[in-house]
C-alpha cells in the first residue's frame, strides 16, 4: 500500500509527468497527437496489402483483424520502449530532488494508456463502417486495459531500472521485441498452425492478450476466462516482483546517474 500513498501525495508531480510524456512525444511535429491515429493505420496499411500474399492469408475484413491487435501492440512497445530510459533520462532530477522514483515508470505507463485509448476510437470506426459492428463484450476493455497495465509496468520496473547500471538493455529490448512481434499472432492466426505446436505459442503472454482484444473487437464473444485468469495472475506476479527489484536497485540510482 505504501505506493498507493506515495503517488497520491505526490499526485501533481505525477500529473506534471503524464502530461509531459504525452505532449513530449509529439512535441514539434506538425500533426501532433494525429500521429496516434496515423502510425497504427499506415503499419496496417503496409501488413494488410503485403502480408495475405507473402503468408496467404485468408482471413475476412483481414484490415480489422489487424487493426484490433496492431493498436494493442504498439501500447505496449511504446511504453516498454520509451520507459526503459525513463529513469536514466531524469538522472538531473533525480540528483537534486527527492520523489518517488517509481512515478517515472508509472506515468510512461499511463500515458501510453491514455494515447492508447484514443487510438481505440480508429477500432471503433473500423467496427462500425466496416460492417463488424459492436458487442456487449467491448464492456471487457477496462479489464483487459488494466491487465495489460499491470503487467508493462512490472516489466518496466524491472528494465528501467537495470538500464541505469547496464546500458544495453534498451538495445535488446528493441531486439527482443521484434522478435515478439512475429512471435505473437498479430498477422496471423494461431490456427495456421498444428495443433500439437500450438501451445508454443501460447507460452507467449502477449499471444493470450491480442486473442483477448480480438475476441471482445474482432470475433464480438467473450475472452477466455482461464486466459484473463492467467493474465491477471501472471500480471500481478510481475508487477510485485518487478516493485521490489525496482527498491532494491533504486539505492544506488544517484551515485550511477
Amino acid at each position: 500500500m505504501a505506493i498507493f500513498k506515495k503517488l497520491y501525495q505526490y499526485r501533481e508531480l505525477l500529473k506534471t509527468n503524464i502530461q509531459k510524456e504525452i505532449r513530449g512525444k509529439y512535441k514539434g511535429s506538425f500533426l501532433g497527437v494525429l500521429w496516434s491515429f496515423l502510425n497504427p493505420l499506415l503499419m496496417v496499411l503496409v501488413y494488410a496489402i503485403v502480408f495475405p500474399y507473402i503468408m496467404r492469408v485468408s482471413v475476412p475484413n483481414y484490415l480489422i483483424f489487424l487493426i484490433v491487435a496492431i493498436i494493442p501492440w504498439n501500447f505496449f512497445t511504446t511504453c516498454i520502449t520509451t520507459g526503459c530510459n525513463c529513469v536514466w533520462l531524469n538522472g538531473g532530477i533525480i540528483k537534486k530532488v527527492y520523489f518517488p522514483r517509481e512515478i517515472l515508470p508509472v506515468s510512461v505507463i499511463c500515458a501510453g494508456c491514455i494515447n492508447f485509448l484514443i487510438s481505440c476510437l480508429i477500432i471503433l470506426i473500423f467496427l462500425i463502417f466496416g460492417g463488424i459492428g459492436l458487442s456487449i463484450n467491448i464492456l471487457w476493455l477496462p479489464l483487459i486495459v488494466i491487465i495489460q497495465s499491470l503487467l508493462s509496468l512490472g516489466l518496466l520496473f524491472i528494465l528501467s531500472a537495470i538500464n541505469v547500471y547496464v546500458r544495453d538493455v534498451e538495445y535488446l529490448v528493441s531486439f527482443v521485441l521484434n522478435l515478439l512481434f512475429y512471435g505473437t499472432p498479430i498477422l496471423y492466426t494461431i490456427d495456421m498452425f498444428p495443433k500439437t505446436l500450438q501451445w508454443v505459442l501460447y507460452l507467449n503472454p502477449l499471444a493470450h492478450l491480442i486473442d483477448a482484444y480480438r475476441s471482445i473487437f474482432y470475433w464480438q464473444t467473450m475472452p477466455n476466462l482461464s486466459s484473463i485468469v492467467y493474465l491477471f495472475c501472471l500480471a500481478i506476479l510481475v508487477l510485485v516482483t518487478g516493485y521490489m527489484i525496482f527498491k532494491k536497485l533504486e539505492k544506488g540510482f544517484a551515485e550511477e546517474l
